[in-house]
C-alpha cells in the first residue's frame, strides 16, 4: 500500500470524470481547483507559441495535477493520489476548446461536420514526488449535419462546457457516425489507461 486509504484526489470540476470513476469503482474527494486564487498563475490554458496539441493537452493535466498537489499540501490533507485530466479536440491541428457563445459553437460544428477529427485526453496522477502521465487519442467521424441540426443542438446547454463543442454522452451522439479509440476518452477519462496509471499509483481497482 503506497498511502493511507484507497481514496483519491480529483482535480477536476468535470461532472462525466466523476461519472467515469465512479464507474469503475475509485472514490474520489474533490479538488477545486477553480476557486483557489493560484490557478491563473499555475494552470494556463492559453496555447503557447509553436505548442503542439500533444504538447498542449499534456502541460495543461499536469499543471492541473501540480495545483491539486499543492492545495492537498498547503490544507495539510492526507497523502494520496491526485488525478488529473485535460480533453482537447483537434482538426487540421487547430485545438478546439469549449465555445463561448452559440456562434462559436455553430462554427466549430460546421467545421467538424462530416469530417473525422482526434480526440486528445491526457491523463496525469501525482503522488508526493512521484508522477504518471499518458495522453490517449481517438478519432471520431461525423455524419454531415445540416445547418438547421447545428442550430437546433448550439440552443441546448450541452455544447459550452464541452471541447469541440459537443458531449459524446448525450445527443451528439446523433452526429456520429464512427469513433476508432476510446469511447470513454472521448468523454473525458480513457478508463484502462486511467485505471493503469492509479494502479502504479498504489490504488486498488475492483
Amino acid at each position: 500500500m503506497r498511502h493511507a486509504d484507497q481514496k483519491i484526489f480529483l482535480a477536476s470540476k468535470s461532472p462525466r470524470r466523476r461519472d467515469l470513476l465512479r464507474q469503475i469503482g475509485v472514490e474520489f474527494e474533490l479538488l477545486p481547483l477553480r476557486d483557489q486564487v493560484s490557478r491563473t498563475a499555475d494552470v494556463t490554458e492559453d496555447l503557447m507559441p509553436d505548442e503542439t496539441a500533444e504538447t498542449y493537452v499534456a502541460r495543461v493535466s499536469r499543471e492541473k495535477a501540480d495545483a491539486g498537489l499543492q492545495i492537498v499540501r498547503w490544507r495539510r490533507l492526507p497523502s494520496r493520489p491526485v488525478l488529473a485530466a485535460d480533453t482537447t479536440v483537434v482538426l487540421d491541428h487547430i485545438i478546439f476548446g469549449k465555445p463561448t457563445d452559440h456562434e462559436e459553437a455553430v462554427k466549430m460544428l460546421t467545421l467538424l461536420s462530416g469530417r473525422t477529427h482526434q480526440v486528445l485526453t491526457s491523463v496525469t496522477v501525482r503522488l508526493d514526488d512521484e508522477s504518471w502521465q499518458l495522453t490517449q487519442t481517438s478519432e471520431v467521424t461525423f455524419a454531415t449535419l445540416s445547418a438547421e441540426t447545428i442550430s437546433a443542438y448550439c440552443a441546448t446547454t450541452e455544447p459550452y462546457d464541452k471541447a469541440g463543442a459537443y458531449g459524446i454522452q448525450g445527443h451528439a451522439a446523433a452526429f456520429i457516425e464512427r469513433i476508432n479509440g476510446s469511447y470513454t476518452g472521448i468523454m473525458g477519462l480513457p478508463l484502462f489507461e486511467t485505471a493503469q496509471l492509479l494502479k502504479q499509483a498504489g490504488v486498488r481497482i475492483p
